[in-house]
């Protein structure tokens, strides 16, 4: 394969940007293979500062050197793919039928699945116009920094909530990219668009966003919720009714106001699945729950994480009806973050049948962390 000619190259990305649509991409754009320089150095002051989530690719080398991955790579192909903002009948939430959320990003189908279906579309498209193209396609558990990717690609500018903006979709869109070994012609970056707005970073509940464009991970509620461990008294009263993820740096984003893309049927929202009952969770199974939700983003940590944050989102409402079903997880459930985490909950309701079923507990209960919440919920301390 001959890589000497700009022009055909130009014209080759030219009609892949014009196709882009018809392979249900919504935006595409080009950048180099060249290593990201300056977002290995963030990345190692993020390490230092303790901000890391732990999901992500350990080996800074390869999260910024792409040739490590592909050693032919002369260029990555960007994509974006739009979801909705907005669910239309959602369900109304009231006493005994209290309702948990899923982030946007977790509403219809699992992006993972999305956007790798969109970017081998993409690559049957390379194909069959460069037979011989060498390929590599990643969605967010790829090495690569998605974000850091699409940015210097020009898909959208990052934004101080730490997403990336575009210009026309908002923040609402799903990220991939592809490496490739033929020289397209790179595009540019886009200039800032977030000025002296700080709307996400005085938005945050939990003070996540701790400057422009720097996340503490270990304080976002997005991971909390997704982590299977106990978490803090404080932070539950601030994940609220969040089951998976949150929205709140985005929602006040003043770019993302009026934006609602519902133009992939697989990504709008079933309701009942975005906006679930939370009681039913909590006696939910493994097969019913991968029923429910396992072709969703939200499953991927399995149920134990969801159940925690029903129960949390229960003691939030202060959901009187709810407190046998609460009681049940406290005295049956095997898990001790789950009966510690009920054990909060009934603390939060504080109804005198809380409070008794709390003080039956306190002597049956062996395991030291469950036993510390109990006192914790009795002596109203949370």
């Amino acid at each position: 394969m001959e890589h000497t000619d700009i022009a055909l190259w130009q014209k080759l990305k030219e009609e892949m940007i014009t196709a882009a649509s018809s392979l249900g991409i919504d935006k595409l754009r080009v950048t180099t293979a060249d290593p990201f320089l300056e977002l290995k150095e963030r990345l190692i002051r993020h390490r230092e500062l303790g901000h890391e989530s732990g999901f992500e690719e350990p080996d800074l080398d390869l999260r910024t050197k792409p040739t490590l991955l592909m050693p032919e790579a002369r260029s990555i192909i960007a994509i974006a793919v739009a979801y909705p903002s907005k669910m239309r009948g959602a369900p109304v939430s009231e006493p005994g039928k209290r309702r948990g959320i899923l982030s946007r990003s977790a509403w219809g189908e699992d992006y993972h699945q999305a956007l790798r279906r969109r970017l081998a579309n993409l690559s049957e498209w390379i194909l069959e116009r460069v037979p011989d193209a060498k390929l590599m396609s990643m969605v967010d558990t790829g090495a690569l920094s998605d974000r850091a990717v699409a940015e210097r690609a020009g898909i959208g500018w990052s934004g101080k909530n730490c997403s990336i903006i575009t210009p026309e979709l908002g923040s609402w869109v799903y990220l991939g990219e592809m490496l490739t070994n033929l020289p397209l012609p790179p595009d540019k970056a886009i200039l800032d668009g977030c000025g002296d707005c700080t709307l996400c970073i005085d938005a945050c509940p939990t003070g996540a966003l701790v400057g422009p464009g720097q996340l503490n991970s270990q304080k976002c509620i997005s991971f909390v919720t997704q982590t299977k461990g106990f978490v803090e008294d404080e932070m539950m009263k601030k994940i609220g009714n969040r089951l998976y993820g949150c929205d709140t740096c985005q929602i006040v984003c003043p770019v993302n106001r009026k934006i609602d893309m519902r133009h992939h049927a697989e990504l709008v929202p079933d309701p009942e699945v975005a906006k679930p009952l939370l009681r039913p969770l909590l006696k939910m199974g493994n097969r019913e729950f991968r029923d429910k939700f396992g072709s969703g983003s939200a499953s991927w940590r399995g149920r134990k994480p969801i159940q925690r944050n029903a129960l949390i989102g229960l003691g939030n409402f202060r959901d009187v009806e709810s407190v046998p079903d609460i009681a049940d997880v406290l005295h049956e459930d095997p898990r001790p973050v789950l009966r510690a985490t009920a054990a909060w909950a009934l603390g939060r309701i504080a109804s005198p049948e809380a409070i008794d079923i709390l003080k039956m507990a306190q002597t049956k209960e062996n395991d030291e962390d469950v036993l510390s919440a109990i006192d914790r919920a009795i002596s109203g301390e949370i």
